[in-house]
C-alpha cells in the first residue's frame, strides 16, 4: 500500500531515431522504480524524411495522452562523422521534443554517455551490457526490438536516478553529460531568445 507522503511520478524515455526510435516508461515511485512500458516506433517504410518526423511527433503524443508521463527524458543526438546523419536526428529529436512541449511536460536531455555511466557505471558501456542491467533492475523479460526500444528505457531509468541522487543528498554533476530542463515554451524561448525568431 502506498504512503500518503511517498511522491509517484512517470517518466518517458526517448532514444530518438529517423529509421526507429525507441521509447520506456517507468512509475516511480519514492525510491521504487517499476517498468511501464517499452517499445519501439519503426520508420523504415517511410520514404520521406517529413513523414517520419509526422510519425514521431504523432506517436510521442499519443504515448503522452495514453500514459499521462509527468516528464520526458530524451537522449541528446550524438556526435558522428556524417553530419547529415546528426542534422536528421537532429531533428527527430526536436520533434519529440516538440510534441512533449505541445502537451507542458517537462523536458531533459542526457548525453548518450550519461545515461550508459547512470545505468552501469561504464559511459563506454555497450547497448547489450545496458539492456541486461536493465532487464535486471526492471525485472523483465519481453524483447521487442530490444535494443532501440531499452536505449528509450534506459533514458528514462537514467532521470530517475538523477533524482534520487540529488534528494539523497550527493552531488549530480553530469559526467561528460549535457542536462537542460524546460517546463514549456514559455523558459525554452526565455533560455534561448537568439535562437528564436
Amino acid at each position: 500500500m502506498q504512503q500518503a507522503n511517498t511522491k509517484e511520478r512517470i517518466i518517458l524515455g526517448i532514444d530518438p531515431g529517423t529509421a526507429v526510435m525507441g521509447y520506456g516508461l517507468v512509475k516511480e515511485t519514492g525510491p521504487k522504480i517499476e517498468l511501464i512500458a517499452l517499445g519501439v516506433v519503426k520508420m523504415e517504410k517511410l520514404d520521406d524524411h517529413m513523414l517520419k518526423l509526422q510519425r514521431i511527433f504523432e506517436k510521442t503524443v499519443a504515448l503522452i495522452d495514453n500514459y499521462h508521463p509527468d516528464c520526458l527524458a530524451i537522449e541528446a543526438p550524438f556526435y558522428g562523422k556524417n553530419i547529415q546523419v546528426m542534422l536528421k536526428l537532429g531533428r527527430a529529436q526536436g520533434v519529440a521534443i516538440a510534441a512533449a512541449l505541445s502537451r507542458n511536460l517537462d523536458i531533459t536531455e542526457y548525453a548518450p554517455r550519461k545515461i550508459k555511466q547512470s545505468i552501469t557505471g561504464n559511459g563506454n558501456a555497450t547497448k547489450e551490457q545496458v539492456a541486461a542491467m536493465l532487464q535486471s533492475l526492471l525485472k523483465f523479460k519481453e524483447t521487442p526490438d530490444f535494443l532501440d526500444a531499452t536505449d528509450g528505457l534506459a533514458v528514462a531509468v537514467c532521470h530517475s536516478f538523477q533524482r534520487m541522487s540529488t534528494s539523497t543528498g550527493s552531488s549530480s554533476k553530469s559526467g561528460g553529460g549535457s542536462k537542460k530542463s524546460y517546463s514549456g515554451w514559455d523558459t525554452f524561448v526565455k533560455d534561448n531568445a537568439k535562437r528564436v525568431v
